[in-house]
């Protein structure tokens, strides 16, 4: 099978970012430097050097793991490797998507690459071929409490880049050995350095954390853009976005948030038959909006922090003869900016659904026909959608209660407290989704608004955005299915494509 490879490569030298995780979905150019190479080499060096003395521990190198790790492991290094992935084939449930599994390897070959892992150049290499293909791990969900690393997870990406479990190819699932062959990869031979190093990271938690929160953020730009078009609609006054207002509540997050919705509202003419002061879900967006933004920039710094850091154990410093054995695998910052971020996508959500109930109630919408139908009665207009977008929120309201104090001992209680990590990354990761689908299903009922009746936008960028959805979704007159449209508004409103 031949794959094109387009695009900028990734430089393992350079600082990773969450869009080099999105562009890891897809067939990706991975460049090893020289200087990466060296650094990778050195460390491998050093890792030789030490094995050879028998008074140095190394663990997971000479000794067992986990609660283990006072029985001495195998002496074949290829054996060592099997020790250390056969007993982690314990996972469980459906497989990650596609998106997560490859941006998880992605963040895995960058911490391997910094040197200070012991791993073998052709480990680095191997996942660098393997980025060049459409080759991805099966990888099943349920296993990992994030606290060694994720390491059921990642034995079995692991295993399949052995050759061993099953993976897909162009979105078909099949053997491993099958996807190798498939893709013209050669299977990875591994030491027990090099499998440890594979599996003893937070590599799977960190990723889905990072795809995460590119979604609430790009849906939280959206939700302010169709808040803002909501007050167009409805002809409210702007009052509420006051900058001197804004500014003595003292929220940096309801700063950024107010100006930009001033920006968007600008030529906004008030209809003057709304009450003085709007629902809350109108009148305090910019706090609620601004509350979330200051969230969500302790969030991008935590996934930052998380990009750019190691998590292996143990580590390798040449230059100063220094096996560092500690926590560095430990997930619990990402397990509180997840779920924080989860926390961030219930209030988006909530603020969504309520806005589309107030757009198909006749008491509060300026006298628009009750569920914006065209014929009441005859026809039953967004009816349908509200009931799904409150299904949504309740989903994610369900799934709001913080992984990251679950702590459970396990492993013999070596590992005493965990963080589970990867349960939040993944939770914020499915939320997320449903966010998507509320902004779509409220900027539907902004489409529907102007066609039962709604004015027109007086501000130019509302009514650009208003133009944008209406090019894609035809009117709802008569009824018809909406499950499509809601997904393409979503689209729409979450990409910027206005």
């Amino acid at each position: 099978m031949t794959t094109t490879v387009t695009g900028t490569p990734v430089d393992l030298g350079a600082p990773l970012t969450s869009d080099h995780l999105h562009r890891a979905a897809a067939p990706l150019p991975l460049h090893v430097s020289p200087v990466v190479r060296d650094r990778i080499d050195r460390g491998r060096e050093y890792l030789r050097t030490v094995l050879a003395d028998d008074d140095r521990p190394v663990y997971g190198a000479k000794t067992g793991f986990g609660a283990l790790i006072g029985f001495a492991g195998r002496q074949d290094e290829a054996d060592q490797c099997d020790n250390t992935l056969a007993h982690l084939g314990a996972g469980q449930g459906p497989d990650l998507p596609a998106d997560i599994a490859r941006a998880a390897l992605l963040v895995r070959a960058w911490s391997l690459a910094q040197g200070v892992s012991g791993v073998s150049a052709h480990v680095v290499d191997g996942l660098a071929a393997m980025f060049a293909t459409t080759f991805v791990p099966a990888i099943p969900r349920f296993g990992s409490v994030g606290a060694s690393g994720d390491l059921i997870p990642l034995a079995y990406a692991t295993q399949a880049l052995r050759g061993r479990g099953h993976a897909y190819v162009d979105g078909v699932r099949m053997p491993a050995a099958e996807a190798l062959r498939r893709t013209g990869l050669t299977p990875l031979t591994l030491d027990g350095r090099d499998a440890l190093a594979l599996v003893n990271g937070t590599s799977v938690t960190t990723a889905a954390a990072a795809l995460a929160l590119d979604s609430v953020r790009a849906s939280h730009r959206a939700i302010q853009d169709l808040t803002c078009l909501l007050v167009d609609v409805v002809g409210a006054d702007p009052g509420f976005l006051d900058p001197r207002l804004i500014s003595a509540y003292g929220h940096p997050g309801a700063a950024t948030v107010g100006e930009r919705m001033r920006d968007t509202l600008v030529g906004l003419v008030p209809s003057g038959e709304r009450a003085l002061q709007e629902p809350y879900s109108i009148r305090c967006s910019p706090q609620l909006l601004g509350a979330a933004e200051d969230a969500l920039r302790y969030v991008d710094g935590v996934v930052a922090s998380d990009l750019r850091g190691v998590s292996d154990n143990p580590l390798f410093f040449p230059g100063d003869d220094v096996i560092a054995h500690g926590g560095n695998f430990f997930g619990q910052p990402a397990a509180f900016a997840a779920d924080v971020l989860a926390m961030v996508t219930a209030s988006l959500g909530n603020l969504a659904e309520r806005q589309l109930d107030l757009l198909v109630d006749p008491v509060r919408n300026t006298g628009l026909p009750p569920m914006l139908a065209a014929g009441p009665g005859l026809q039953h207009g967004l009816q349908g959608v509200q009931l799904a977008t409150t299904a949504f929120l309740v989903e994610i309201r369900r799934a709001v209660l913080p992984a990251s104090t679950q702590s459970l001992p396990t492993n013999l209680r070596n590992q005493d407290v965990v963080p589970f990590g990867t349960q939040a990354a993944l939770r914020a990761y499915d939320v997320a989704e449903l966010l998507k689908l509320l902004c779509g299903s409220l900027a539907l009922g902004l489409r529907q608004a102007v066609h039962v009746g709604g004015r027109r936008p007086t501000s130019p960028r509302c009514a650009a955005l208003l133009d944008a959805l209406a090019d894609v979704i035809a009117p709802v007159d008569p009824d018809r299915s909406l499950d499509v449209d809601v997904r393409v508004a979503a689209d729409l409103v979450t990409a910027a494509r206005y």
